[in-house]
């Protein structure tokens, strides 16, 4: 039995049911119980508040008090919280993970993110979705170390022989600089002009792959951890180098920045891997996210 004061979830329930179906013998009917036995527990509910939570006086239909609607709010908070404990029970008794740790590229589009992680929401309610964006090769450091369940990683060079790979697409890079570099203001860009200007090249933090480039041409570069801040140097003018052309697209637009002709640089292309340690393959939600990024590749 419940203490006084303490009210019951069953108590919570009803009260819920009694508002929703607009008086005691509709809630009845909808709980399959008598008339008698939802009055008892309302009256059992309002003892141990030391409240009344509906005006029986001088409405024929019970309405809620100023305290009745107080008591509703919280009755719905403490039973959706258990509603959701039990989904969550439920699922993991069916094999579903509680929590899902992913770790991004910072160079996969935001669309693509926004993408997974809304359509994750809708598919898996009750599991947990922790994000990390990382670059280079910290992207497959932390599935390494179990930090991260699965990884949406760039290149990794030497791969490591514990991880299993998937493919899901790449983004195109493309040399850019603000429209006042003088690379930008010669055309052609004669060969091996650009190894002798300021190249922005992210940094690459992890032991993993340290010491590995990607798309390095100049002599003189800047090391930099945080793609936003390679970003706002190149729109201030400060050195040249290559963005995921989506990034960009607005700022080519605008004329903020422009494509530089390097001859040495090409066509270049950043590919995207879903990854995990094939000593721990992921759970359904986590399966359903690597097939959402193979699908946008797609």
């Amino acid at each position: 039995m419940a203490e006084p004061g303490a009210p019951s979830l069953d108590q919570l329930q009803v009260f819920r049911v009694v508002v929703d179906a607009g008086g005691f013998a509709a809630a009845a009917r909808r709980l399959g119980r008598a008339t008698s036995a939802v009055s008892y527990q309302i009256d059992t509910l309002e003892a141990q508040l030391g409240v009344s939570l509906f005006d029986r006086v001088t409405t024929r239909r019970p309405v809620l008090t100023a305290a009745g609607q107080v008591v509703l709010a919280e009755a719905c908070a403490v039973t959706r919280s258990v509603d959701v404990l039990r989904a969550k029970v439920r699922g993991l008794l069916a094999g579903l993970e509680a929590e899902v740790s992913l770790v991004v590229d910072v160079m996969l589009p935001t669309w693509r993110l926004v993408d997974a992680a809304r359509a994750f929401q809708e598919a898996f309610p009750t599991v947990s979705l922790r994000l990390h964006v990382e670059s280079l090769g910290a992207v497959g450091q932390l599935v390494h170390d179990r930090i991260a369940t699965l990884g949406v990683s760039g290149p990794l060079h030497a791969t490591p022989q514990a991880f299993e790979m998937i493919a899901v697409g790449g983004v195109d890079i493309v040399p850019v600089a603000a429209p006042e570099h003088a690379l930008a203001e010669m055309s052609p860009i004669p060969s091996g002009e650009a190894r002798d200007h300021i190249q922005l090249v992210l940094s690459d933090r992890s032991p993993l792959t340290q010491g590995q480039d990607f798309g390095v041409l100049s002599l003189k570069t800047w090391r930099l951890a945080d793609l936003s801040a390679k970003h706002a140097l190149l729109l201030a003018g400060v050195g040249w180098g290559g963005m995921p052309r989506a990034m960009v697209d607005a700022d080519l637009q605008a004329g903020r920045l422009t494509i530089l002709g390097i001859p040495e640089w090409g066509s270049v292309t950043y590919p995207f891997h879903v990854i995990h340690r094939i000593d721990a393959p992921p759970g359904p939600s986590g399966r359903w996210l690597i097939d959402r990024f193979r699908g946008q590749a797609a």
